[in-house]
């Protein structure tokens, strides 16, 4: 009001101020978008792995199944029928087959196969 009425010598000054103040604005606004879009970008870089088993190859397996079928037998050793199920099991398996059913097997998901492969073994 006071620009157009009296012909303010200062509004080229107050006019300039408000552009400055509106680009710092913008410019915090752009420095912000691109932080978010970076950290969003470099996201899966921080993704935490907790363990990471290697691979089990035939030679473990067999040891592992043996392993596995031996502590059954003993923890079943009153149960005769279970025994005789176990062993059935033990002469029927099939590395390759087991293998190929269960890619990329590390120790832990060895345990968790084996449980689901025998636990009607023992019922």
């Amino acid at each position: 009001m006071f620009n157009s009425v009296n012909g303010n010598p200062f509004s080229n000054r107050i006019e300039s101020a408000l552009s400055a103040g509106k680009d710092n604005q913008q410019n915090k606004n752009q420095n912000q978008n691109q932080e978010e879009k970076k950290y969003l970008e470099n996201d899966d870089k921080d993704e935490i792995q907790i363990t990471q088993l290697p691979e089990l190859n035939e030679d473990q397996i067999i040891y592992l199944v043996n392993e596995y079928i031996s502590r059954l037998k003993s923890e079943n050793s009153d149960n005769l029928k279970a025994q005789e199920k176990l062993d059935k099991f033990l002469s029927k398996f099939d590395v390759k087959k087991f293998m190929k059913q269960n890619p990329h097997m590390t120790r832990s998901d060895f345990s968790m196969v084996m449980y689901n492969e025998t636990s009607g073994l023992l019922n």
